[in-house]
């Protein structure tokens, strides 16, 4: 019997994930250009793929396409990762509140915490992590919420990225990712989701903090 062989990803694909990749992980930094000719020697495939692969990036917002500047790894700034977090902060918890009330198996969020305690390197544990948030909200049992997170989950990591290369913080994030976790399988929902939100919330004010004028302007105490 004839095995059938594992397809190839396209060109497109593997140029895709890689430059994702080096994005996601600080290899490649905000307002970095990113040139054709470039990427398509160092991935070994024309600029045909580099391109279609740098046009579905510009999509999800983790690179910026101007006529006159070119194509750039996209830049963080507060009011971005404010608007990027305000999302996950309406919508993770939440997610996370379904997924435990539906006694939801949360095995891949304890792997992930595993991998990410055991991870060598930045990559390696910003990865881990990355997949620890989206196992939580993904069994939710709303597909559509799941896809609506994952939309915004690039542009997180790329929040995240900025932040831990100024000031790395990944000890309390994991002390907070263990009770995260811890509560959820205990079945407290509740409990769970206001520490995912607590997490969230605290995460993006310590990376990006307000000025005192513009929280006093924001509680309407000005």
């Amino acid at each position: 019997m004839t095995s059938v062989p594992t397809p190839i990803p396209s060109r497109t694909q593997y140029v895709l994930e890689g430059i994702k990749h080096r994005i996601l992980t600080g290899q490649l930094t905000p307002g970095q250009a990113l040139v054709e000719t470039e990427l398509a020697a160092q991935f070994g495939v024309s600029k045909t793929p580099v391109r279609e692969a740098l046009k579905t990036l510009a999509g999800t917002g983790l690179v910026m396409m101007s006529q006159y500047k070119g194509v750039t790894v996209r830049m963080v700034d507060a009011d971005m990762a404010r608007e990027v977090y305000d999302v996950r902060l309406l919508l993770e918890p939440e997610a996370l509140k379904r997924a435990v009330r539906r006694g939801a198996s949360l095995d891949a969020a304890k792997d992930a915490l595993t991998r990410a305690d055991g991870a060598t390197d930045t990559a390696e544990r910003s990865l881990a992590n990355r997949e620890f948030h989206r196992a939580l909200y993904l069994p939710c049992g709303n597909p559509l919420l799941g896809r609506m997170l994952d939309e915004v989950r690039d542009q997180a990591a790329l929040v995240s990225a900025v932040a831990w290369a100024a000031s790395p913080s990944w000890e309390r994030e994991a002390g907070e990712h263990r009770e995260i976790l811890r509560l959820a399988l205990a079945g407290d929902a509740d409990g769970a989701a206001r520490a995912l939100h607590s997490h969230i919330a605290s995460f993006v004010e310590r990376a990006f903090p307000r000025a005192e004028s513009e929280a006093q302007g924001e509680d309407g105490q000005a």
